[in-house]
């Protein structure tokens, strides 16, 4: 087997936004997560929603009105 060819695999701090910091080895030091067990929905059970309506007011405000306007089918004329 060649050597050096592997990543050094060495303790590390895995640290989230919510303040929680986990140890454990990986071949990246210090790593930092934005959403760990600690404070994700699907393991605290609390539910939070998403502004989703501000973001389509947003795109309506950037680029038009919300709907779309269709150009009038022509009528058919039955024979």
């Amino acid at each position: 087997m060649k050597k050096d060819t592997h990543p050094g695999y060495e303790m590390t701090e895995i640290s989230c936004a919510c303040g929680a910091v986990y140890r454990t080895r990986s071949t990246r030091r210090n790593v930092k997560v934005g959403i760990c067990a600690a404070c994700h929905p699907l393991f605290t059970g609390e539910q939070r929603f998403v502004d989703t309506a501000g973001r389509v007011e947003r795109f309506a405000r950037r680029y038009g009105s919300l709907h779309t306007s269709r150009p009038a089918r022509p009528k058919r004329v039955s024979a």
